[in-house]
């Protein structure tokens, strides 16, 4: 089992920045894939970024590259999503999740076991 936690959300203007960060426990982390998805209001939960525990490959979303930068840190069994020039189309809940999807599936829900409760970002105009 993996228990995740995310903190960091909140509410930020247009062109602003937050850093979610998610810690991880229960298990070693090797091998495993760490991805943020969000859901916004009745709207799917769908992919933002994600990256190999070991190696650090990453992977985003097109409506997210150069502005968001997903990264973790081995020590403190983190991984951390900045959000840079954030714009309101970014408001939703954001989600962590770990698991171990196929080279297909790592942008799929359902390639991740194990998911943390959800942080809220809104980003007023």
């Amino acid at each position: 089992q993996v228990q995740l936690v995310e903190s960091g959300g909140g509410l930020v203007q247009a062109g602003g920045s937050l850093r979610l960060s998610c810690t991880a426990s229960g298990r070693t982390l090797s091998g495993y894939y760490m991805g943020w998805f969000r859901q916004a209001p009745g709207k799917e939960r769908e992919f933002v970024a994600c990256i190999r525990w070991s190696g650090g490959n990453t992977y985003y979303v097109d409506s997210v590259k150069g502005r968001f930068t997903i990264s973790r840190d081995n020590a403190k069994n983190t991984v951390s999503l900045q959000m840079n020039s954030l714009k309101p189309e970014d408001t939703a809940v954001y989600y962590c999740a770990a698991g171990y999807p196929s080279s297909l599936r790592i942008t799929m829900n359902g390639g991740y076991n194990y998911w943390g409760q959800g942080t809220q970002v809104t980003v007023s105009s």
